[in-house]
């Protein structure tokens, strides 16, 4: 007797679901956390306010300034940092105030986003809704939250020396977890709800799969190209659209020795390589969409094939102007904002085709 292998979606029990759901919500909400604290700490690197705290104290540093003398010691701490000296001398108790709140509150939310996985978690443990392999799952991305901290630290202290900037691979790395950090629970709340099957047997979906987690794999690069960007302030040159100075590849692409350093160091290079990643991404997701056409998926699945080609035509939007109009606070706000939205698109994308 012959046994053909089937590829069938689990059915969840109405008790497992009941169960189940509530993690699923819980992360969700986290998510929304991080994608509050991906902006807010974009509009505190967008305002240089990032080195306005010189010290890390995960717990003291919790309670805000309360009195004139706590106002004064702070703001005497910052006159001994190179960004004060070089670029802010002179600058007022009430300017560097604007600057302190920015980073306040974005160290605060980080504070935030940690009880708000901690608590629940122990709590799903003592009801014993969380098995092993899903226990393991969630303290993986406790122990990343953690390091998140200590990455975020250990950027900050690179503008504390000499450099009145914080190191663009730092910064990048710091981005870089904080999209991953989101994408392990997103993704695993989607598990929660909806788990996904083996596509082994079916060649067409396990085809148009790779696909897409190929666009998943180029939009995240396309983040972390971004980052660096960002840590070299490569947005506030070449503000023209589609060319570069009249170039479409500039001839300052590789002016840095050795060759390697023009990819994270040259402003020309960075910004092309950002840019090159857009234009691979604005022909490849309407072709992964046209195929998406011609599948036998479900309505949801459809709807994230969509949902990713429209929020990849916003993102690009955003990208355009922002580089126009020289990086304007809010509209590069929302590029950063909106990168993590066409990120958690692919990872839709992703999640859906596995369950076909």
């Amino acid at each position: 007797m012959q046994f053909v292998q089937t590829s069938i979606i689990p059915q969840k029990t109405d008790q497992e679901f009941a169960v189940q759901k509530p993690i699923a919500i819980w992360l969700f909400v986290c998510c929304a956390l991080v994608f509050a604290m991906v902006v807010v700490g974009g509009v505190t690197r967008l305002t240089d306010s990032g080195l306005s705290i010189v010290e890390w104290q995960p717990l003291v540093g919790t309670v805000p300034p309360l009195s004139q003398n706590d106002w004064d010691e702070l703001f005497e701490k910052y006159h001994q940092t190179p960004q004060y000296k070089k670029v802010n001398l002179g600058m007022s108790l009430e300017e560097f105030k604007t600057i302190f709140w920015w980073e306040y509150f974005h160290r605060l939310l980080g504070r935030v986003i940690g009880l708000a996985f901690f608590i629940p978690f122990l709590y799903f443990l003592a009801k014993k809704a969380v098995d092993r392999p899903l226990g393991l799952k969630l303290s993986g991305i406790f122990l990343l939250g953690a390091l998140q901290g200590g990455m975020g630290w250990y950027m900050v202290k690179s503008g504390l020396v000499d450099n009145p900037h914080v190191s663009q691979y730092r910064l990048t790395a710091h981005l870089g977890l904080a999209f991953a950090i989101y994408a392990a629970m997103f993704w695993v709340a989607l598990d929660l709800l909806n788990p996904g099957r083996d596509l082994s047997a079916n060649s067409g979906l396990r085809s148009l799969l790779n696909f897409s987690t190929t666009l998943s794999a180029l939009i995240f690069i396309m983040v972390l190209s971004g980052g660096f960007v960002a840590g070299i302030r490569a947005g506030l040159a070449y503000n023209t659209f589609p060319l570069m100075d009249g170039h479409f590849i500039p001839p300052e692409l590789f002016m840095l020795e050795p060759w390697y350093r023009n990819f994270f160091d040259n402003m020309t290079t960075v910004q092309f390589d950002h840019r090159l990643i857009a234009w691979t991404l604005a022909i490849l997701v309407p072709i992964f969409w046209l195929k998406s056409r011609a599948a036998p998926l479900s309505g949801s699945a459809r709807l994230a094939c969509t949902l990713l080609l429209i929020m990849l035509a916003v993102q690009i939007t955003l990208g355009i102007s922002t580089l126009l109009l020289v990086v304007p606070l809010t509209l590069a706000a929302a590029h950063q904002a909106g990168a993590l939205l066409l990120f958690t698109a692919a990872l839709w994308v992703n999640h859906e085709l596995r369950r076909q």
